[in-house]
């Protein structure tokens, strides 16, 4: 690593830890809940302890008025859900556009084990190559997804977070395997920080239980987009998730700290 990205990665997280909010999914699913109003979520989020948030270059001048001194991530590629193939991500912008816009570092979705493997492996090479130039992070987004892979098989994901550290990436968020058990494999198969995504919306509970089980396992956090961007109150998810991964709290603890019930 460089100075820079050393420098970078403490704008985007807290102590080797991050608490990273994606909302790039306008250009995938549309103004969906949360989004419409970005600023007001952005604001909400970041107060309630997110370290960074995340969005396509396009979105920038809505970031930066709202996000409290926070890290900003530029997200380079994407596709739609209604399109002909979602996991079909295109490039969207370059290193030096997310420069350009005032980003801390730059992330890139990589779906290991589909049609579009190798397209992306060579995208995220060059990726990693150029951002290296500038002294700026890489959050790789490597899933396992594809025919007949198993999204929260722990060797499948292990290998997607291994492949981004050969790449050359600086961070990387894959799925959760589902309990601490089996995802501290996936942590132990790179020396980089491993954070997870969090899916579909459940319950608090679920949420934060999941955020448990990713630190109990050596995990360094999540990047959790619809979790936590359309919850009813974004603040107080981002302030429990915080409280885990910042905090070392249990699950009760960061729900009650939050002002979040405690439904089972």
């Amino acid at each position: 690593m460089t100075t820079g990205i050393d420098a970078r990665l403490e704008r985007i997280g807290t102590d080797g830890s991050y608490v990273i909010v994606p909302m790039d999914h306008g250009i995938t699913m549309g103004a969906v809940t949360g989004l419409k109003d970005i600023e007001s979520t952005i604001d909400g989020v970041t107060s309630g302890g997110a370290d960074a948030v995340l969005t396509q270059k396009g979105i920038a001048p809505r970031v930066h008025d709202n996000k409290n001194g926070k890290g900003y991530i530029v997200h380079l590629n994407g596709s739609t859900t209604i399109g002909p193939d979602e996991e079909d991500k295109r490039m969207t912008g370059t290193v030096e556009e997310a420069i350009r816009v005032g980003a801390d570092a730059v992330s890139f979705h990589i779906n290991v084990g589909s049609d579009h493997e190798p397209d992306q492996i060579s995208q995220l090479s060059e990726v990693t190559e150029r951002a290296q130039r500038f002294g700026i992070p890489v959050l790789a987004m490597a899933y396992a997804r594809g025919p007949g892979v198993d999204s929260a098989d722990p060797e499948a994901l292990g290998h997607a977070v291994r492949l981004a550290e050969e790449l050359g990436a600086d961070i990387v968020k894959t799925g959760y395997s589902g309990d601490a058990e089996s995802f501290q494999h996936v942590v132990e198969s790179t020396r980089l920080p491993v954070v997870i995504a969090g899916g579909s919306k459940g319950t608090d509970r679920e949420t934060i239980e999941m955020v448990r089980g990713v630190m109990d396992a050596g995990g360094a956090g999540i990047s959790m987009g619809r979790s936590i961007f359309q919850h009813e109150d974004p603040e107080a998810i981002a302030r429990a998730v915080a409280g885990v991964i910042h905090d070392d709290l249990s699950t009760e603890e960061a729900l009650a700290e939050a002002g979040l019930a405690l439904e089972a």
